[in-house]
């Protein structure tokens, strides 16, 4: 593992918790809700794949990835019909930064140490090549918030989504689909069985269980549904190419400013990780 590759891991520790408030905390959903979205998926699906402009739903899934087949249809393009997209984005940014605000405390949230912290994050948000990086690019079109909590949380995700379509290509170069995804992801967290995931315990079963059937048949998962060593190698080297492929964004960041974005960043991150962002 390289130095940069090293410092990509490390980053997505430290900025996948302050992501994960749109998701978790209750204020994204609050927002989106007032819009008029019909549940939590109607505002997931309009304000994540807004930025793409209104594609249709086969190119979101594709985007998206690890959906199953039809879910995004279910969503896309109603969730626009009364709603434009470029409000849900507006309403996804004030509800993640309201709860990054709250959790993360006001002291803190107007600390020199955020500021900073957002600053370096947009800088290495919007250093990276946009190439194959269709969620990464259609959030670079968007514009920077001014205010420090709502751009560190821009900024992170705009990094999320980079380090999300790197992933996807990885997978894709690993002949592993969105659904055999989870399953790989479900078996590295120790949960068994792992078609008992809950982001895919909904699925018919005849669907999990041709998709577990298809990686025992590769030879990647045992018959009691855990990892061989194939499968274990497998996993691990989708992982260390997503590191790899992660680590352009921080090549803009001196040797100093990695570090003063470490020191900014970790007790931002301890905050939220204590309350599971939300």
């Amino acid at each position: 593992m390289t130095a940069m590759t090293r410092t990509a891991r490390r980053m997505f520790e430290l900025l996948e918790p302050i992501c994960l408030v749109t998701f978790f905390a209750r204020e994204c959903d609050e927002e989106l809700a007032a819009l008029g979205h019909r549940g939590y998926w109607d505002g997931y699906f309009a304000s994540r794949a807004a930025p793409l402009g209104r594609v249709p739903a086969e190119v979101v899934h594709a985007a998206f990835y690890n959906f199953a087949d039809g879910e995004a249809a279910r969503h896309i393009p109603k969730a626009w019909e009364k709603i434009p997209p470029e409000a849900s984005v507006a309403a996804r940014e004030r509800g993640s930064a309201a709860s990054l605000r709250r959790i993360s405390g006001a002291e803190m949230a107007a600390s020199p140490g955020l500021l900073r912290a957002a600053d370096l994050t947009t800088k290495a948000a919007t250093s990276a090549p946009t190439e194959g990086r269709i969620m990464y690019a259609a959030m670079r079109t968007l514009e920077v918030p001014g205010d420090p909590v709502a751009r560190l949380w821009h900024s992170a995700t705009m990094l999320r989504e980079h380090r999300g379509d790197g992933h996807i290509a990885a997978l894709v170069g690993a002949r592993i689909g969105g659904t055999e995804a989870h399953v790989l992801s479900a078996i590295a967290m120790g949960i068994h069985p792992p078609e008992s995931f809950g982001r895919i315990h909904h699925l018919s079963q005849e669907r999990l269980a041709a998709v577990v059937n298809g990686l025992r048949e590769r030879g990647i998962v045992d018959a009691d549904g855990r990892f061989t060593d194939a499968g274990r190698e497998l996993q691990q080297g989708i992982e260390d190419l997503t590191d790899e492929l992660a680590a352009a964004p921080y090549e803009a960041l001196s040797p100093a400013e990695l570090e003063e974005l470490t020191a900014a960043l970790e007790p931002i991150t301890a905050k939220l990780v204590a309350t599971g962002s939300k």
